[in-house]
């Protein structure tokens, strides 16, 4: 069904669409991007969850992680900032916090 005044969610469409920037909204795309990743259970992908520790990521998977969210989301994330990035609720803290500025 699809609500007047917004874009319909159509598989096939590839062109990336502005994307809301409640809490709720980016956790949930911080967390397919992780799954997506590191092949991980959904349940597994909680906020207070490891992303290396817990999830298994290496440092490459971790760096390709951050790459993705950048890209997702238009951010830049700072080496420092993407040290901090341990956990998937920091990762989506992060671009919470960066996406609001914009």
């Amino acid at each position: 069904m699809e609500i007047s005044g917004l874009p319909s969610r159509d598989a096939s469409h590839q062109e990336r669409t502005p994307i809301g920037n409640s809490r709720a909204e980016v956790a949930g795309r911080v967390r397919e991007i992780i799954i997506e990743q590191l092949g991980v259970d959904a349940a597994l992908a909680v906020d207070d969850a490891s992303i290396v520790e817990d999830l298994g990521a290496d440092s490459l998977e971790l760096a390709q992680i951050v790459m993705m969210i950048e890209d997702e989301f238009d951010v830049e994330i700072p080496e420092e900032a993407a040290d901090a990035i341990t956990t998937v609720g920091t990762a989506i803290d992060f671009v919470v916090a960066s996406t609001a500025k914009s």
